[in-house]
Protein backbone atom coordinates (compact mmCIF):
# COMPACT_ATOMS: atom_id res chain seq x y z
CA UNK A 1 0.00 0.00 0.00
CA UNK A 2 2.68 2.90 0.94
CA UNK A 3 4.51 1.28 -2.12
CA UNK A 4 1.39 2.41 -4.14
CA UNK A 5 1.04 5.95 -2.65
CA UNK A 6 4.50 6.50 -2.89
CA UNK A 7 4.51 5.72 -6.83
CA UNK A 8 1.40 7.57 -7.69
CA UNK A 9 3.21 10.53 -5.68
CA UNK A 10 6.48 10.48 -7.27
CA UNK A 11 4.38 9.71 -10.56
CA UNK A 12 2.61 13.27 -9.99
CA UNK A 13 4.92 15.34 -9.15
CA UNK A 14 6.87 13.77 -12.39
CA UNK A 15 3.82 15.15 -14.50
CA UNK A 16 3.62 18.98 -13.01
CA UNK A 17 7.12 19.26 -12.97
CA UNK A 18 6.91 18.35 -17.03
CA UNK A 19 4.25 20.81 -17.33
CA UNK A 20 6.01 23.69 -15.20
CA UNK A 21 8.86 22.83 -17.57
CA UNK A 22 7.03 23.58 -20.73
CA UNK A 23 5.51 26.75 -18.96
CA UNK A 24 8.81 28.03 -18.27
CA UNK A 25 9.79 27.45 -21.75
CA UNK A 26 6.99 29.05 -23.25
CA UNK A 27 7.47 32.37 -20.98
CA UNK A 28 10.90 32.64 -21.64
CA UNK A 29 10.38 32.48 -25.08
CA UNK A 30 7.61 34.84 -25.06
CA UNK A 31 9.74 37.01 -23.15
CA UNK A 32 13.39 37.25 -25.17
CA UNK A 33 10.76 37.56 -28.55
CA UNK A 34 9.61 41.20 -26.37
CA UNK A 35 12.72 42.17 -25.62
CA UNK A 36 14.02 41.32 -29.13
CA UNK A 37 11.05 43.34 -30.64
CA UNK A 38 11.74 45.92 -28.44
CA UNK A 39 15.54 46.39 -29.03
CA UNK A 40 14.70 45.77 -33.34
CA UNK A 41 17.35 42.86 -32.84
CA UNK A 42 16.04 41.10 -36.18
CA UNK A 43 18.80 38.34 -36.18
CA UNK A 44 18.74 37.30 -32.55
CA UNK A 45 15.30 37.00 -33.30
CA UNK A 46 16.01 34.67 -35.73
CA UNK A 47 18.17 32.48 -33.52
CA UNK A 48 15.73 32.32 -31.20
CA UNK A 49 13.09 31.33 -33.31
CA UNK A 50 15.29 28.44 -34.85
CA UNK A 51 16.64 26.80 -31.87
CA UNK A 52 13.44 26.72 -30.58
CA UNK A 53 11.87 25.41 -33.73
CA UNK A 54 8.98 27.38 -33.73
CA UNK A 55 7.86 29.39 -36.57
CA UNK A 56 6.37 33.69 -35.73
CA UNK A 57 2.78 32.70 -37.21
CA UNK A 58 2.72 29.80 -35.03
CA UNK A 59 2.91 31.84 -32.29
CA UNK A 60 2.07 35.25 -32.95
CA UNK A 61 -1.08 34.89 -31.39
CA UNK A 62 -0.42 34.15 -28.46
CA UNK A 63 2.11 36.52 -27.55
CA UNK A 64 1.33 39.81 -25.92
CA UNK A 65 4.52 42.37 -24.70
CA UNK A 66 3.21 44.95 -22.64
CA UNK A 67 -0.52 44.21 -23.40
CA UNK A 68 0.07 44.55 -27.31
CA UNK A 69 0.73 42.19 -30.35
CA UNK A 70 3.97 41.78 -31.71
CA UNK A 71 3.55 44.09 -34.74
CA UNK A 72 2.05 47.00 -32.16
CA UNK A 73 4.86 46.42 -29.72
CA UNK A 74 7.01 46.76 -32.79
CA UNK A 75 5.04 50.02 -33.59
CA UNK A 76 5.59 51.53 -31.15
CA UNK A 77 9.35 51.16 -30.28
CA UNK A 78 10.12 52.05 -33.54
CA UNK A 79 11.36 48.64 -34.23
CA UNK A 80 11.27 48.95 -38.04
CA UNK A 81 13.21 46.01 -39.01
CA UNK A 82 12.00 43.03 -36.88
CA UNK A 83 8.69 44.47 -37.04
CA UNK A 84 9.04 44.51 -41.07
CA UNK A 85 9.97 40.84 -40.87
CA UNK A 86 7.44 39.77 -38.63
CA UNK A 87 4.89 40.64 -40.98
CA UNK A 88 6.73 38.93 -43.78
CA UNK A 89 6.22 35.97 -41.73
CA UNK A 90 2.30 35.97 -40.97
CA UNK A 91 -0.29 34.80 -43.26
CA UNK A 92 -2.89 37.52 -44.94
CA UNK A 93 -5.26 36.01 -43.04
CA UNK A 94 -3.43 36.74 -39.69
CA UNK A 95 -2.68 40.47 -40.92
CA UNK A 96 -6.08 41.36 -41.74
CA UNK A 97 -7.85 39.32 -38.79
CA UNK A 98 -5.22 41.09 -36.34
CA UNK A 99 -6.70 44.37 -36.15
CA UNK A 100 -2.69 45.52 -35.93
CA UNK A 101 -3.28 48.01 -39.24
CA UNK A 102 -6.16 49.80 -37.85
CA UNK A 103 -4.29 49.96 -34.22
CA UNK A 104 -1.96 51.73 -36.19
CA UNK A 105 -3.92 54.05 -37.98
CA UNK A 106 -6.08 54.85 -34.52
CA UNK A 107 -2.47 54.93 -32.22
CA UNK A 108 -0.82 57.66 -34.62
CA UNK A 109 1.51 54.96 -35.90
CA UNK A 110 -0.26 54.68 -39.48
CA UNK A 111 2.49 56.35 -41.35
CA UNK A 112 5.32 53.65 -39.98
CA UNK A 113 6.96 51.56 -42.26
CA UNK A 114 5.58 48.40 -40.56
CA UNK A 115 2.48 49.88 -41.03
CA UNK A 116 2.39 50.27 -44.98
CA UNK A 117 4.23 46.86 -44.59
CA UNK A 118 1.26 45.40 -43.21
CA UNK A 119 -1.24 46.92 -45.70
CA UNK A 120 0.68 46.16 -48.91
CA UNK A 121 0.65 42.72 -47.96
CA UNK A 122 -2.62 42.09 -46.40
CA UNK A 123 -4.01 44.33 -49.53
CA UNK A 124 -5.90 46.87 -47.11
Amino acid sequence: MKAIVLGTLMAAVAATGATFSKSAEANELALSLCTYVQGDDTMRMRKKLRDSRVRVRDIYSGIQCNGQSLLQFAMANGSQDIGEFIVGRLSVDELKSSGDYEWAQSNGHGSSPIAAAIKERAGL
